[in-house]
C-alpha cells in the first residue's frame, strides 16, 4: 500500500509536471500561432506590395520602350537635319560665290557703263562743236 501511496504521489507529481509543461507548451503554441498570424499578415501585405511594384515596373517598361522609340525618332531627325544643314551649306556656300560673281560682274558692267557716259559725253560735246561749226560755216557761206 505504501509503495502504491508512493506510486501514486509520483504519479501525481508527474501529472502536474506535465500539467505544467502542457500549460507552457499551450501557451507557447498561443504566442507562436500569434507570431504566424503576424507573420502570415506581412506576408499578404508583402505579396501585394510586391504585386503592386511588379505593376508599376510593367509600367515602368512600357514607359521605357516608348522612350527608346521616341528617343529613335528624335535620333532619325537629328540625322535628317544634319544632311539637310549639310545640303544648306553647300548651297550658301555656292550662293555666296554666285553672289560675289555677280557683284564683280556689277562692278566691271558699271566701269563700262561710267567709260560709255564719258565717251557719250565728249560725243555730245564733239557733236555740239560740230554743229557749231557747221551753224557758222552754213551762216558765211548764207551771207556770200
Amino acid at each position: 500500500m505504501d509503495q502504491l501511496t508512493n506510486q501514486l504521489k509520483e504519479a501525481r507529481m508527474l501529472a502536474e509536471d506535465a500539467d505544467t509543461k502542457s500549460d507552457e507548451v499551450s501557451r507557447k503554441l498561443a504566442f507562436v500561432e500569434d507570431e504566424l498570424e503576424v507573420a502570415e499578415d506581412r506576408v499578404r501585405s508583402g505579396e501585394a506590395k510586391i504585386m503592386e511594384l511588379e505593376e508599376e515596373l510593367k509600367v515602368v517598361g512600357n514607359s521605357l520602350k516608348s522612350l527608346e522609340v521616341s528617343e529613335e525618332k528624335a535620333n532619325q531627325r537629328v540625322e535628317e537635319f544634319k544632311r539637310e544643314m549639310k545640303t544648306l551649306t553647300v548651297k550658301l556656300k555656292e550662293a555666296e560665290q554666285r553672289a560675289e560673281h555677280a557683284e564683280k560682274h556689277v562692278k566691271r558692267l558699271q566701269k563700262e557703263v561710267d567709260r560709255l557716259e564719258d565717251e557719250l559725253g565728249i560725243n555730245k560735246d564733239r557733236y555740239k562743236s560740230l554743229a557749231d561749226e557747221m551753224d557758222s560755216t552754213f551762216a558765211e557761206l548764207a551771207g556770200y
